[in-house]
């Protein structure tokens, strides 16, 4: 099986192939803080052109120390990566990881970056009719049926778990979350527990948890609540000697300057995090409330800052992607995850002009 490179968010393909400027496109395929970045971090990123002469510091060190006062957290137990994605490709690797159990429908790289290593990869999907909500009672039944399997090749090495997930958008309370990490901990389970929205449900987050079990990987993003994709800038945060395995197989200078200079203004400024939550709280459910209100769709719940949308019978997810695509309008059609279906966009929650302007087009769209 070919795993690709699938994912939202290439404005750049998409400006080519419609022939429009990138700056003329909305995209909703992304999910990314319609605010934008925080303006410390746009300071942040001019105040340090002048040390682009000098490489980065290849160690991160402000930025572990930044993190490990804004999180209380040990400096020693977190990693900086060039974007969460070159985190998820080191795990296996660094970890040793044969067999991984993913919680589907979910993020393609976890299983691409097992393939990629020579590992096994088996999936556990949510199911529609329950709304997509991960199915812990099921993995729960996995990890336990795989610490009877002591030196088998089909023992599960590791656990991904993305929460909030994507492209669901569907949550944990950390209290269940929890559970899995403690049976994996017993066990000898790596579980790796992806927390690129939960800035949105902080509430959700096993961030303070990692101290505790050393059998724990978060991993975070500055990627959507801090909308600065652009950098590649992302962390992982474990224990120590986990951390230093990881470290070890880590490319020098992966992150760049500017990335880790708008990194530490941006965890910073309170202002805009408090803006950027309270401006989700309020736009995601008119958002939903207005997808929901077309004829048969179905608007999936959703505590991140995008919307799993189920179009009609007789719209093809591919069809509406490509009629938005026209308009300057960017969808993720979600046909190619496995475990959704060929009527399955995702649409990020965007600012309240823009979402009135996606509206207009799937309203006329929809009607044909």
């Amino acid at each position: 099986m070919r795993l690709g490179n699938n994912h939202g968010g290439n404005v750049y393909a998409a400006a080519r192939e419609s022939g429009q400027r990138v700056h003329h496109l909305v995209d909703f395929s992304a999910s990314i803080n319609p605010l934008g970045p925080s303006p410390r971090a746009l300071q942040a990123i001019k105040a340090a052109q002048a040390e682009l002469i000098h490489y980065p510091d290849p160690d991160c060190v402000t930025l572990r120390q930044t993190l490990a006062a804004h999180h209380h957290l040990t400096y020693d137990g977190l990693v900086i990566g060039n974007g969460s994605s070159e985190l998820i490709h080191l795990l296996p690797a660094a970890l040793s990881i044969r067999h991984a159990l993913t919680v589907g429908p979910t993020f393609s790289e976890y299983a691409r970056a097992v393939a990629v290593h020579g590992g096994r990869v088996t999936c556990i999907d949510a199911q529609e009719a329950e709304q997509y909500r991960p199915p812990i009672s099921e993995v729960l039944a996995a990890l336990r049926a795989s610490g009877t399997k002591q030196g088998s090749r089909t023992r599960i090495d590791l656990v991904f778990l993305c929460n909030p997930n994507s492209p669901t958008g569907q949550s944990i309370p950390a209290e269940e979350v929890l559970e899995l990490v403690i049976l994996a901990s017993r066990q000898g389970i790596w579980i790796v527990v992806d927390e690129t929205f939960i800035e949105y449900c902080e509430d959700r987050s096993l961030l303070s948890k990692v101290q505790d079990y050393p059998y724990l990987l978060v991993l975070r993003s500055f990627t959507k609540f801090y909308a600065l994709p652009g950098l590649r800038i992302g962390y992982l945060a474990g224990s120590r000697r986990a951390i230093e395995r990881i470290r070890d197989h880590q490319p020098p200078w992966s992150v760049n300057t500017l990335a880790q200079a708008a990194a530490r203004a941006s965890l910073k400024d309170r202002r805009h995090a408090q803006r950027s939550l309270a401006f989700m709280q309020t736009e995601r459910p008119r958002l939903a409330e207005k997808l929901g209100s077309l004829p048969d769709v179905t608007v999936y719940p959703s505590t991140a800052n995008f919307l799993l949308v189920k179009l009609p019978p007789s719209i093809l997810a591919s069809r509406l992607a490509n009629a938005l695509r026209k308009q300057g309008l960017l969808i993720r059609d979600c046909s190619s995850i496995p475990g959704l279906n060929n009527r399955t966009v995702r649409m990020a929650v965007r600012t309240s002009v823009q979402n009135h302007r996606l509206m207009t087009a799937l309203r006329a769209l929809l009607k044909k």
